[in-house]
């Protein structure tokens, strides 16, 4: 039986969109006619359904090969685009390929090749130097965040990668800044330019200073947080010893955090990612790291704890805010030695904090840990009837699930994860038996 792509219209239907957004329609307009795609657009804009779009278009669906290649910056970029990928309801086979994730793994998902593989520089070009899979029928490649992958330090694998898909006649580049001219490693000639940057600044960003008695911030920053009751809010640094150190802080006051920094693991990053998005920690700590790219929600607050040396830093930092016509707030912490950057044109409002800010409780959900995954037939059927069944959860006492390959993380009423733990730790689901404990 062969397999049909749906048309774009179909897919409209089948994500629930009343219609697409203007970069996306230009997208899916533009790639009719022009071979080479250049994207300037910053986070989010729906750029990853504007370049996924065009894309799927040009796959045959019953030819068992590599047909495009996405290129990502980060582990967690690749993986967002494969979950955007997915939930586009195609019948197309799609895999993600990483650092830090099995390489042997991998290899074995490539006997059964995608349609399109996803993927950071580094590991791409491990895969294609390893001949890991037939690479002979790939036409189409997509560079996303580009600008951030030269920033990475990833030209050469980039290079690598464009130079050894030799079958590649459809380019698309995205980027959320402007370059005078690509570089020539990228064999883009003539594109097609698609510009939804405009001046780049959010236009609802309410912009505020917290200034702080002497050089030390933390206790400034620690009364801001108290005074937003913790509400979800992403705390920059540019360094990660910054980072550590207000963790450390905020762990002594009792207040749900989560730190993300290249310092840190594969695992341990996709965990602080999902106990941020499912509500277990409502404080993210982070560098530039988690400034573009990454799945989380809407956030309300964004805290320069350390102010970036350059502008575009900035704006890509306050995009986590006043995004898609809601209203967002920046705050910058300042000490006594610290100046305004002249990327700051007009001087932001000061914002008297209260020191009797109590300290904010504890978030309702608490993230459960599931020694089974989507490469142990696990699925978020099994977890709901295990947790629900089992563990006695009603429905509103079980928040949002994310199945990985060998893991799952699941978060419950904190009130209850306790009990549940004992209830469920142990028992067999699909014939395995699973260790259920609360995420460390």
């Amino acid at each position: 039986m062969s397999l049909v792509v749906p048309s774009i219209e179909d897919i409209r239907k089948h994500l629930k969109f009343e219609t697409f957004n203007a970069i996306q329609k230009e997208a899916i307009e533009k790639s009719k006619d022009a071979n080479e795609l250049v994207v300037l657009a910053p986070t989010g804009s729906g750029k990853t359904i504007a370049f996924l779009l065009p894309i799927i278009q040009r796959i045959n669906p019953n030819l068992k090969e590599v047909q495009c290649v996405i290129v990502a910056p980060s582990r967690e970029l690749s993986l967002q685009i494969e979950q955007v990928f997915k939930s586009l309801g195609t019948p197309l086979k799609v895999n993600c390929c990483y650092g830090g994730h099995s390489m042997k793994v991998e290899m074995n998902n490539m006997q059964n090749p995608p349609h399109v593989l996803i993927g950071t520089p580094g590991r791409l070009a491990d895969h294609i130097d390893k001949e890991s899979f037939d690479y002979s029928a790939v036409e189409a490649i997509v560079l996303d965040e580009f600008d951030k992958a030269l920033e990475f330090g990833f030209k050469d694998d980039m290079s690598f990668i464009i130079e050894e898909l030799r079958s590649v006649n459809f380019k698309m580049l995205t980027s959320a800044t402007k370059n005078d001219e690509l570089p020539e490693f990228t064999k883009i000639e003539s594109p097609v330019i698609i510009d939804y940057l405009g001046d780049q600044v959010p236009p609802k960003l309410n912009l505020q200073m917290v200034y702080a008695k002497g050089v030390d911030k933390l206790y400034s920053l620690l009364k801001l947080i108290c005074h937003l009751k913790a509400e979800p809010m992403l705390i920059f640094c540019n360094h990660r010893a910054a980072v550590d150190r207000i963790s450390e802080i905020l762990k002594e006051k009792g207040i749900a955090h989560e730190s993300f920094h290249g310092g840190l693991d594969q695992e341990e990053r996709e965990r602080a990612l999902t106990k941020f998005r499912n509500g277990s920690a409502t404080v993210f700590i982070t560098t530039d790291l988690a400034a573009r790219g990454l799945d989380i929600p809407d956030i309300k607050h964004v805290i320069h704890y350390q102010l970036p040396p350059k502008e575009d830093a900035f704006i890509h930092r306050n995009g986590r805010t006043a995004r898609m016509e809601k209203d967002g707030d920046a705050y910058l912490v300042l000490s006594e030695e610290d100046k305004l950057p002249e990327y700051i044109k007009k001087k932001p409002q000061n914002l008297h904090v209260p020191s009797n800010e109590e300290i904010p409780p504890l978030p309702k959900w608490i993230t459960l840990y599931i020694s089974g995954g989507k490469k142990n037939k696990i699925n978020k059927i099994d977890i709901v009837g295990l947790l629900m069944k089992k563990g006695g959860l009603s429905k509103d006492e079980l928040g949002l699930i994310e199945v990985k390959d060998f893991i799952s993380f699941v978060a419950v009423d904190r009130k209850k994860a306790k009990e549940v733990c004992e209830l469920v730790n142990k028992e067999r689901v699909k014939k395995i038996r699973l260790r259920v404990a609360i995420a460390r």
